[in-house]
């Protein structure tokens, strides 16, 4: 099986939507009006969420509730590195970097902390992800400028 950042690749070049080989807010509109639309574009996924508790609440056979849940959670997946490579950010590079700072949360004593909703908190060893990722795209952007 190939990457999924690949498969991503490969869809928008079927559907006629930008791919950027290196890190751009040139996406062929404005990058604001594309990220507005990416907002409103996703809140109307998020709000299927409300689809799938009211199944849930009706009492709706599990693996239907499970179904709709994995297609919300996998289109917004696939729908949120689709814009990532219009905009070249580097799929798995990104994520990478967000795990590790996510890993990096746990407690003095290496256990997780949550809060009341299950949110895994930050632990006293956290660190940002940001300058990871601009140290990251720093360099993609300045090898892409040298080899041109």
């Amino acid at each position: 099986m190939r990457p999924f950042s690949e498969d991503i690749k490969q869809f928008n070049g079927i559907y006629k939507l930008p791919v950027s080989a290196t890190p751009t807010l040139d996406v062929g509109v404005p990058a604001a009006e594309r990220m507005a639309a990416f907002k409103d574009i996703l809140m109307e996924e998020v709000h299927e969420i409300d689809e799938i508790i009211a199944a849930q609440n009706a009492g709706k056979d599990p693996i239907e509730v499970l179904t709709m849940l994995a297609d919300l959670l996998g289109d917004i997946q696939v729908y949120c590195a689709s814009e990532m490579a219009k905009f070249g950010l580097p799929l798995d590079q990104v994520l990478s970097i967000i795990m590790q700072s996510n890993f990096s949360k746990l407690g003095e004593d290496g256990l997780p902390i949550y809060d009341e909703r299950g949110k895994v908190m930050k632990g006293p060893n956290y660190w940002k992800p940001e300058p990871k990722l601009q140290a990251m795209l720093t360099e993609l952007v300045a090898k892409n400028s040298s080899s041109e």
